[in-house]
């Protein structure tokens, strides 16, 4: 296995962070390998979703501190600006990648890790899932979008907390804040996230990343922009096959294309 290594199951890609000896910390060559592996997953019209995960027990401790290194005098100001953007370029990918995206978080989560499981659309954890960010503990700030996407998560002065005091969230917590979703029984998060993104195998894909695109942006944007953008979606999706086939359907009351199983009480 790569240090980010691209299985299938089915119609759902997993990328599975493994660095296990670091706590699947970010090194250069993890990211450049989500640089490269992102597009392919966009790309490929057979994945249907992707399942963000962790090996050896842990999702992503952040950042590798030995990759970052420790600013020396002749150090130029800008190169850790050019670092942090050059991410950003991979990071946007996962955010706007138009197929749901589940991460399915063991172990922990912080920082740049916290970050990567904010960018996906559901965030499964398991008991022994923490959440931090830790970046205080260093004399940093959040970066990987994490000011962008904690506070749409937890809402601003719940994120204001969380950076200011970089304190470990444990699963529960994290659900009721709003980073996690769902807390899964032990032993059993990656399977959960799988059997979540199979449901996505006859889902409307084209609708789907409409809906994520436009969302994506909701908290940025003016009511009236959302409206124009919810007007062209729908015409859009009223000339697609998918709807003209579910339509067919539901006249001569066949099933429908497209049903999420109904929940076990």
């Amino acid at each position: 296995m790569s240090v980010l290594d691209l299985s299938r199951d089915n119609s759902t890609a997993i990328l599975t962070m493994n660095r296990p000896a670091a706590r699947n910390a970010l090194d250069l060559e993890m990211r450049s390998a989500f640089a490269e592996l992102l597009p392919l997953i966009r790309d490929d019209a057979s994945v249907r979703a992707v399942v963000l995960t962790g090996s050896a027990g842990h999702f992503c401790a952040g950042g590798d501190i030995r990759t970052i290194g420790i600013s020396q005098d002749n150090t130029d100001v800008f190169e850790g600006r050019t670092r942090i953007l050059a991410m950003h370029r991979w990071f946007d990918e996962l955010v706007d990648l138009e197929k749901p995206v589940i991460a399915a978080v063991d172990g922990v989560a912080y920082g740049a890790g916290l970050s990567i499981a904010l960018a996906a659309d559901f965030v499964l954890a398991s008991p022994q899932a923490t959440f931090c960010a830790v970046f205080a503990r260093i004399g940093y700030t959040p970066d990987l979008g994490g000011m962008y996407l904690l506070p749409r998560a937890v809402g601003l002065a719940r994120a204001k907390e969380l950076a200011f005091s970089a304190r470990v969230v444990n699963a529960h917590e994290a659900l009721a804040l709003g980073i996690a979703q769902h807390v899964v029984e032990e032993g059993t998060v990656l399977n959960a996230a799988l059997e979540l993104a199979a449901r996505f195998e006859h889902a409307p894909m084209g609708a789907l990343g409409i809906v994520k695109s436009v969302m994506n942006r909701a908290f940025e944007s003016d009511r009236g922009t959302i409206y124009r953008q919810e007007a062209m979606a729908q015409a859009i999706c009223r000339e697609s096959a998918f709807h003209k086939e579910a339509t067919r359907r539901f006249l001569d009351k066949q099933p429908p294309l497209f049903q999420w199983p109904q929940e076990k009480p």
